[in-house]
């Protein structure tokens, strides 16, 4: 049978080595050896002997995404094989973590994770119950992550001297050390006269960057497969 569907840049290949891969911009390979981390939903194809186990959050985690809607739920990916990881065709990325690297993400854009990376759900400081969400997850240790982001991020360096002011529907993640405070850029008159649709954003200060998707329609929650 002849098509392009057989060409090199569509074909799966056999993993080289255990871990992560970008299959494509939009799917994340992992080549399993033991366990890693996914997002509930988020396989779309294995070969192997592999398992999918539901990953607790503990008591604590459970309430913060009860009270916020915000959360990471997770399942355990155990055994020997491949599997693909995608959630609505959106880009994919990685990401290396070497200790004393922080990344603060929220939990929906989390797509798959080495199991030596740590994480935590964490209120983000100063933010509010806004749009964005009061929790996210904030990454640490040695390891791999895939995310995902819905069209292609615009990354934004912080420095001292030049914060960087963003939209709680559009911010992916950040460098987690930033310090955060909500910014309101609109006046009360403005208000008034029925607002600029740009009235509160988060403001990131410090040394590091932001991740922004070029959206701020709230993406579907629901399961990838």
């Amino acid at each position: 049978m002849q098509s392009d569907l057989f060409k090199d840049a569509y074909l799966a290949q056999p993993a080289t080595a255990p871990g992560m891969s970008l299959q494509n911009g939009k799917s994340i390979k992992y080549a399993v050896n033991g366990e890693c981390y996914a997002r509930q939903g988020a396989m779309v194809a294995y070969r192997g002997d592999l398992r999918f186990e539901r990953q607790g959050q503990g008591v604590g985690g459970y309430l913060k995404r009860k009270v916020t809607g915000e959360g990471l739920p997770l399942m355990a990916v155990r055994g020997q094989g491949e599997a693909w990881f995608a959630h609505e065709a959106a880009s994919c990325f990685t990401v290396d973590l070497a200790p004393g690297d922080a990344l603060s993400l929220n939990g929906r854009h989390v797509l798959v994770f080495d199991a030596s990376l740590s994480y935590e759900v964490s209120m983000v400081k100063g933010a509010g119950m806004t749009g964005g969400g009061l929790f996210n997850s904030v990454f640490t240790g040695h390891g791999r992550l895939g995310l995902t982001c819905e069209g292609e991020p615009i990354v934004i360096p912080v420095s001292p001297q030049a914060p960087v002011y963003v939209d709680t529907d559009a911010v992916v993640g950040w460098s987690a050390q930033l310090r955060t405070s909500l910014h309101r850029s609109q006046s009360v008159g403005s208000m008034l006269r029925g607002g600029s649709g740009e009235a509160v954003q988060l403001c990131l200060e410090g040394e590091g960057f932001v991740i922004v998707r070029p959206s701020e329609q709230q993406p579907q929650t629901g399961s990838a497969s």
